[in-house]
């Protein structure tokens, strides 16, 4: 596996937190959360990755849809949490937390730990 691939692979197992996560701090529509994530730099994913995943989650019902007048162009699709993905957040954020402090743990320590 290439650095570039694992890299890919490591994003995809986050995108859905940090999806979760900046549509916890405001709704949004899809375009705008794709740009939010190209200023995070790895995180960056494209509309061909994050649309089939907005679809999930609100199939899932963590997230529902209402539409806004665009000032410029046809009427924008937001997302916002529901109340069942602010639970999803949340249980996604522990698991990352826990995750993130072995690996910090394994990287710092090695096998002393």
């Amino acid at each position: 596996m290439s650095e570039t691939d694992s890299t890919s692979q490591l994003r995809r197992g986050v995108i859905e937190l940090c999806v979760l996560r900046l549509l916890n701090d405001k709704a949004s529509y899809g375009y705008e959360v794709v740009t939010t994530l190209e200023r995070l730099g790895p995180l960056a994913t494209g509309e061909n990755t994050l649309y089939p995943l907005l679809r999930r989650l609100k199939s899932d019902k963590y997230l529902e849809t209402f539409e806004v007048e665009s000032p410029s162009g046809p009427t924008r699709q937001y997302y916002r949490l529901t109340q069942r993905g602010q639970q999803r957040l949340k249980s996604l954020q522990a698991e990352w937390t826990g995750l993130a402090q072995a690996v910090e743990r394994c990287l710092t320590h090695g096998a002393k730990s």
